[in-house]
């Protein structure tokens, strides 16, 4: 979740995550924000995503975090994103981040995914990535989508990124988005295209 300060010269992003992939992607793509964890703003707190939806989800944290900071002048963006695998029938879906289960990790989560897919019999699957933005403020409620497709693949490749980038090839490259350079996955990235309007919908506000 992201929490912005329209009074500063420098806009202010907050982001509710401990993921600290996520964290590192946002800080490249909005270079021009000053980007910060929500908990150096306030304590943090667990905020249940019970909606079957990442549009839905993404609303529920960004009402949250709103509600939590207590000041309606404030302006709250969240993210929900995940892979969504055409041979598991669209899984895992709005449960990326948990698949491998409750305590999971990346790898966790990568190694589950990869077992799923080859039980299925294939070693790959077309896939893709959403991410889902919600933004809110006093009266208004915003989102915004951004897709990436490709190939999902059962042998990881490649150390950078984080998630589910070392096994997932973006449509039109035959390298995962473990190998690819930051600029490239820069311009490919379903979360650089969800902010790219999440940044459209804020000059409007």
């Amino acid at each position: 979740m992201i929490y912005i300060n329209c009074e500063d010269l420098k806009l202010k992003l907050v982001l509710a995550t401990s993921n600290k992939g996520k964290l590192r992607e946002i800080k490249t793509l909005c270079s021009e924000y000053e980007v910060t964890p929500y908990t150096d703003l306030i304590k943090e707190f667990e905020i249940i995503e019970d909606a079957e939806t990442f549009k839905e989800n993404a609303l529920i944290k960004a009402r949250a975090v709103y509600e939590a900071l207590g000041d309606e002048n404030l302006v709250v963006m969240a993210d929900d994103s995940g892979i969504s695998v055409e041979a598991l029938n669209g899984a895992p879906g709005i449960y990326s981040a948990r698949y491998g289960g409750v305590d999971a990790d990346d790898k966790d989560n990568l190694k589950k995914l990869v077992a799923d897919i080859k039980a299925t019999g294939l070693e790959s699957s077309p896939a893709f990535y959403t991410a889902a933005i919600a933004i809110v403020s006093k009266g208004i409620e915003r989102t915004v989508h951004g897709w990436m497709y490709g190939t999902a693949i059962t042998q990881a490749r490649g150390e950078g990124g984080f998630g589910y980038d070392p096994i997932f090839i973006p449509l039109g490259y035959d390298k995962t988005l473990g190998e690819l350079n930051d600029e490239t996955k820069k311009e490919l990235s379903h979360r650089s295209k969800a902010l790219s309007l999440a940044k459209k919908v804020l000059k409007t506000l």
